[in-house]
């Protein structure tokens, strides 16, 4: 009986370890089965890493995309600040700031939208402005020459007719229009941003539908600081931050104006700004030098795809935006519900329209 016993018991040792090794086993291969398809199913994928942050390498990494470009004028040489904003060889954006006598900074949450649509674009101050150069002479100061200087600028940067879009603003548009005009076929699209083809058509819209908007009280009191000539006079800026800027300039209170929008008028040039604009903010006044400015009859010799971007509370009449856009050979319009600088009181429509005509041009949509 013990012997038997013993042999039972040796038999049922043996049955259960093998069955512990055999559970052993399986649990392990399953384990292993598991720990496989969790490597392959949990391991990210490589993909190409988008080059357009990617400064290495370039002849501006070291000044993060700053370059100075000389500018050859009859007064001498002289140098002009820009910055470029990624990298996209198909999709460059120049930007030209407004006053005259402004800055770049006017684009200052550009950066806010156009990046993750890698869309290159440039700041660049012209001549006589804060972050460039200051020759301060008025032989300067002429559509002519800032022609010839955005061209300097072009060829500095290498932009040509396969990459190379222009947008200006307020004055900007004006030197873009005029750029386009004489230098189309170097351009791949052209924007022009809160600015009519004629300065007449400017004054007549500011002193004859927004001036009257006004309360009578207000408008009388301007009225009569500039028949006395006393624009430094600070009540009439006064009244116009208070009253006209935050209406038709930009529609947000004074106290909420973006950083990069209050420095671009603590660095504006208002010597330039007052040659060539005036200082006067119902018009162009009649000794400016921009006073009887008007190319809106040359608008039909433009043939690059255009597109004029309005704004309902702009100091330019938007419907005379539209009237442009029809003008030119192949041209779009866009109208924003912002003002001046519809880029921050309504840039949902602002960047939308601009990203749209740009990667329609680009796409040969347009």
């Amino acid at each position: 009986m013990k012997l038997t016993s013993l042999n039972e018991i040796l038999k049922i040792t043996i049955m259960k370890t093998k069955f512990i090794l055999l559970t052993s086993l399986i649990l392990f291969f399953s384990c292993a089965e598991k720990t496989e398809k969790t490597d392959k199913t949990e391991t990210p994928k490589t993909t190409e890493n988008s080059s357009y942050f990617d400064y290495s390498d370039s002849d501006d990494q070291l000044t993060g995309g700053i370059k100075m470009i000389p500018i050859k004028t009859p007064k001498g040489t002289f140098n002009v600040y820009t910055k470029r904003m990624g990298n996209n060889p198909k999709m460059r954006v120049l930007l030209l700031h407004g006053g005259p006598g402004g800055t770049h900074e006017q684009f200052g949450n550009f950066e806010g939208y156009l990046p993750k649509e890698e869309i290159e674009y440039i700041y660049y101050d012209q001549l006589d402005s804060y972050y460039s150069d200051k020759p301060n002479d008025p032989s300067l100061w002429t559509t002519e020459h800032y022609v010839e200087e955005v061209e300097q600028v072009r060829k500095a940067l290498g932009l040509n007719k396969d990459n190379f879009y222009l947008l200006g603003q307020s004055w900007g548009g004006i030197l873009a229009m005029e750029y386009a005009l004489k230098y189309q076929d170097n351009l791949k699209g052209l924007i022009v941003t809160n600015m009519v083809s004629s300065v007449p058509e400017y004054n007549t819209y500011a002193q004859e539908v927004l001036g009257p908007q006004l309360p009578e009280d207000v408008l009388k009191e301007i009225k009569e600081i500039e028949a006395n000539g006393d624009y430094t006079n600070p009540r009439y800026e006064e009244l116009l931050m208070e009253h006209f800027y935050t209406e038709h300039v930009l529609r947000m209170p004074l106290e909420e104006w973006p950083k990069s929008i209050s420095l671009m008028f603590q660095h504006l040039n208002p010597q330039i700004y007052v040659y060539m604009q005036g200082p006067s903010e119902f018009g162009i006044t009649d000794e400016a030098s921009l006073s009887r400015w008007d190319i809106s009859n040359r608008l039909k010799e433009i043939k690059v795809p255009s597109l004029m971007v309005g704004a309902i509370h702009d100091t330019m009449d938007p419907k005379y935006m539209e009237w442009m856009a029809t003008e030119v050979q192949n041209g779009r319009s866009v109208t924003t519900n912002g003002s001046h600088c519809s880029q921050f009181d309504d840039p949902e429509n602002f960047f939308n329209g601009i990203i749209t005509f740009v990667k329609d041009v680009d796409a040969g949509n347009f």
